[in-house]
């Protein structure tokens, strides 16, 4: 079974960078989109960015023009670069894998929190 496994997390004040990485541990799917997912306390959980086989890739209107999405598909793992966090920012951020061939396939990580104090 794969599992996608998350690093990075941690507490940064405003201002500051983190860099969010997760590892495949297994062959994925070979047409897929990876990407983050992010639920802070009481919100529904929503899209952060995610990268598409063929590197295209797709980010949340808040994140726009702050966050960076890059893959290595030799070693199936999925990067989000944070600059200029606002404490707004602040939730658990989830890795995401889905079969874009068939959207019911994915896979979720379990999740790394940020914190992002004013």
């Amino acid at each position: 079974q794969v599992r996608l496994v998350e690093s990075g997390g941690g507490l940064v004040q405003a201002g500051g960078s983190l860099r969010l990485s997760c590892a495949a541990s297994g062959t994925i799917f070979n047409r897929n989109a990876m990407g983050w997912y992010r639920q802070a306390p009481g919100k529904q959980r929503e899209m952060v960015a995610l990268s598409f086989s063929g590197r295209a890739s797709t980010y949340g209107e808040s994140v726009k023009g702050r966050f960076i999405i890059s893959r290595d598909d030799v070693d199936n793992t999925v990067y989000l670069q944070m600059n200029n966090l606002r404490p707004e920012d602040t939730a658990v951020y989830y890795c995401y894998v889905t079969n874009l061939l068939n959207r019911d396939e994915e896979l979720w990580g379990q999740g790394t929190e940020v914190t992002v104090s004013s």
